[in-house]
């Protein structure tokens, strides 16, 4: 058993993030904006009285991005596993926890499935990222 490769969890999670910076911006962003009800107007005026500041929100983003990452590197750190079981452990934590939690919530909200495909698939590909810096910093 080994310790946590802290720098491994920084490093992933800000991948992770800016994967998220792209999937919601260029790739993904225009969509995702109308499924959720949010015009061009109400991006430029910025939130409203009661909401969160954008700051906040990237912040908490990241923090809660960052705990999966660190339980991603406490299973690495307990199990040394070879490069592409860090892998399926990084994109098995995405497909099989994230995704199905995220799709009970979309359904009892009345979700969109193409909402639900592009936030599903940003976790998926944004923790491949993280396990992807792992094996990187071994």
């Amino acid at each position: 058993m080994g310790d946590v490769n802290l720098l491994a969890v920084l490093l992933g999670t800000l991948a992770f993030f800016l994967i998220g910076a792209l999937w919601y911006g260029p790739l993904f962003g225009k969509p995702w904006r109308e499924m959720n009800g949010i015009t061009d107007d109400m991006v430029q005026a910025g939130p409203r009285a009661g909401q969160n500041p954008t700051w906040l929100i990237m912040l908490l983003a990241f923090l809660f991005e960052m705990v999966v990452v660190l339980m991603l590197g406490h299973n690495i750190a307990r199990t040394n596993p070879a490069p592409h079981v860090v892998m399926m452990m990084a994109v098995g934590f995405a497909a099989m926890i994230m995704t199905p939690a995220l799709g009970i919530n979309y359904l009892f909200q009345m979700r969109p499935g193409k909402l639900f495909a592009i936030d599903a698939s940003y976790f998926v590909v944004g923790m491949a990222a993280a396990g992807g810096v792992f094996i990187l910093l071994g």
